[in-house]
This record gives structure tokens, sequence and C-alpha cells, in this order.
């Protein structure tokens, strides 16, 4: 796989003091969800925004990608896939970070669908825990071996629709429970007559989320590790 790259926009105050990566659903592209920003711009105005474009080319659609194969939502398969395109994001967040000068905890991931999906899987792997972790529309892959792979824990906050056709809502409890077995809280809203999308109510749950991450509100949010007997 190759590096990632993607649109940008500088914050509003100048100097970046945050940073914020976007991470498209199957399909879709950068372009698409750095249409977030603006929103999320207002109460973090001190945040650059960049919302790369998955690595590979999802065939049959122009201008789409994917960050793994998703012909449906068969666990083994999602939890390959996952683990597959994990580092490619990984080494995109330790770029970003250094090209910005920032630490990891300044560095929040928000993911939409199959973005979410990376979001979660390696926001809670990187030794050094991110700002925040946000989820729109998703859910935990492989929740079974997190408690044994987590290794920081990042207040992290998941956004669903109760119409949601694509991924369906109960993948947002199962989702928290699975965070919860391994020891994270999250906070969680199940909005209602909202499909697979992310309405304006959303945004704002999303941009307060965001600003009480980084601005230290949410400190301490990780439970302490279980030690086995």
């Amino acid at each position: 796989m190759f590096g990632l790259d993607g649109p940008r926009i500088p914050p509003k105050s100048g100097k970046p003091a945050r940073l914020v990566i976007l991470a498209h659903g199957y399909g879709s592209n950068g372009e698409d969800l750095i249409g977030l920003a603006p929103y999320f711009a207002r109460v973090l105005p001190d945040a650059v925004f960049v919302s790369p474009n998955a690595p590979e080319p999802v065939p049959g659609y122009a201008g789409g990608y994917q960050w793994f194969p998703l012909a449906r939502l068969d666990p083994q398969t999602t939890a390959a896939g996952v683990r597959a395109a994990a580092p490619v994001l990984d080494r995109f967040i330790d770029t970003e970070l250094t090209r910005y000068g920032l630490p990891a905890n300044a560095c929040a991931l928000v993911g939409f669908s199959q973005g979410t999906m990376m979001s979660l899987h390696v926001g809670l792997r990187r030794a050094e825990p991110l700002g925040a972790v946000l989820g729109y529309s998703g859910m935990l892959a492989a929740p079974e071996l997190l408690p044994q792979e987590i290794r920081s824990r990042p207040p992290v906050a998941l956004v669903h629709g109760d119409r949601d056709d694509v991924i369906p809502p109960q993948a947002l409890f199962m989702t928290a429970e699975g965070l919860a077995a391994a020891g994270t809280p999250s906070l969680w809203r199940l909005c209602r007559g909202a499909g697979h999308t992310i309405t304006e109510d959303a945004l704002q749950l999303g941009g307060r989320f965001l600003r009480a991450a980084f601005d230290g509100r949410l400190a301490g949010w990780g439970a302490p590790e279980r030690k086995q007997a």
C-alpha cells in the first residue's frame, strides 16, 4: 500500500494546535468527508483537518476508495480487512503529527462507517493515547481481541442512526459493550430517524465531544487495566 494523502483545511487561528484526521467510508473519498471540517472548526478554530483517501480504489466506483474490500459484513472478513489496512493509517497518523509538530494527544480520529472501523482499531492500539476517537455509523471489528491488544484508552464517542440500513443500529451497542469489556468506556447516541448518514445533530454532538476531549474535560477516561490474579 502507498502512503495516504487527501484534502486539508488549515486552522482559522493560523498555526495548528490540534489535528483532526477524517477517515471516510467504503466507496467514498477524502473530498467527501472534508466537508465536516467547517462544522467542527466552529468549536476547534486551532485545528487542522485532513481527510486522506483510503489506500485502495473501489472497482466500479469512479473516485471511490476503500480501506479494505467489503462485500458484506462478515465478522471474519471485516476483522482481517481492518487488521491488514491498519498499518497504513497508523503511519499516516505519525506522519501528520510530525508534519505539524504535535503530540499524540493533540490528534483526534473521526471516522464514518468503514472509517469508524479503522479509527477504533488503530486508535486503541497506539502506545501513546490520541486525544479522541469519534465514530459515526460504524462498528468495532473483532471485539473479542481488543482486551488483549488494547494499548491506550482515549475518549471514544459513538453516534449511529436508528434507521441505518447499511450497518444496523445494534452495532452501536455491540461496539460499546466491546469497548467496555476492554476497560474503556464510551459516550454514545442513537439518533432518531437517521439512516446511514451524519445529521446536523450528530455533527453538533461530535463537535462538543471533541472540544471536551481536547480541553482535558475527559481526563482519566479509561478504566485501569484489569490484572489477572
